[in-house]
């Protein structure tokens, strides 16, 4: 684990804060040469990314504060200034909103450029999965698989007391007290977001129905996150059984589903 990949002197270059530099920068150089097979100008990668960036901070912190309904209402300045709340799925809807204002602005079609875009997602995802692991942060439940790992100064630390006080609803009354070894899930996504783009970046040239691109994206990626939020230490609020996230999910899988088999008219997809 290394929080902090370089320190000289007061200066610290901290590994998630890295990651996600080098998400935005691939996204970046793959879009920007996307932009120019199509014949678009290569100026709207600079402004798509950036607004991405922009729209999926501040979702990602809103669906944060709402999972934390409770603790944001006790502590709202906290809550809204804390260093926490990065949450994919917020970031994606926010992430989706900061681009779909540059392709209004620029008068583009937005069901094409979703299909541009939806590789980039998954690739920046499986990027930030990196640094979530390198700071030990998102990890899984306790396991004693030979691969586990352990996170003794994580976000928070892989400890039984720290399951017992930020994960109760896990139970560690059979595990010898101390530091424990979780599932490292951050590489089992990053490794999954690293497949799902091999698949939907060579598909890319290949699309005969516009939109159906993206609508893979929301498939592939809502059955990635739903399978492994059972292993995740979010807690199962509906049903005794399913995550916010994994709802989320299920919402993405069905569109993506939905509109795969059922895919818009023309006139639909033409327009802008």
């Amino acid at each position: 684990m290394f929080p902090v990949l370089l320190e000289i002197g007061p200066i610290k270059i901290y590994s998630f804060g890295f990651m996600l530099v080098i998400a935005f920068y691939t996204c970046y150089f793959l879009l920007n040469s996307d932009l120019k097979r199509f014949g678009y100008d290569p100026k709207l990668a600079s402004d798509m990314v950036f607004w991405a960036a922009i729209g999926g901070i501040f979702g990602a912190k809103i669906y944060y504060l709402l999972e934390h309904l409770s603790d944001t209402l006790i502590d709202p300045i906290g809550m809204i200034f804390s260093g926490s709340g990065l949450v994919f799925l917020g970031g994606l809807v926010g992430g989706m909103l900061g681009v779909t204002m540059v392709i209004r602005k620029n008068d583009l079609p937005w069901v094409k450029f979703s299909d541009i875009v939806a590789p980039l997602l998954i690739i920046g995802y499986a990027i930030g999965r990196i640094g979530c692991f390198l700071v030990g942060d998102d990890y899984g439940i306790p396991t004693n698989l030979s691969w586990g790992v352990s996170f003794a100064n994580g976000l928070p630390p892989t400890t039984t007391q720290s399951f017992s006080y930020y994960y109760p609803w896990i139970d560690v009354s059979g595990i010898e007290p101390g530091v424990i070894s979780v599932h490292p899930t951050q590489i089992y996504e990053s490794l999954a977001g690293f497949a799902i783009f091999a698949f939907l970046w060579n598909r890319r040239k290949y699309v005969r129905v516009e939109g159906s691109l993206f609508l893979t994206y929301l498939v592939l990626a809502g059955v990635e996150r739903f399978m492994i939020e059972f292993i995740r230490t979010n807690d199962k609020y509906l049903f005794g059984v399913l995550s916010g996230a994994q709802v989320i999910s299920v919402i993405m899988i069905s569109i993506g589903l939905y509109f795969l088999i059922y895919p818009l008219s023309k006139n639909d997809l033409t327009s802008k």
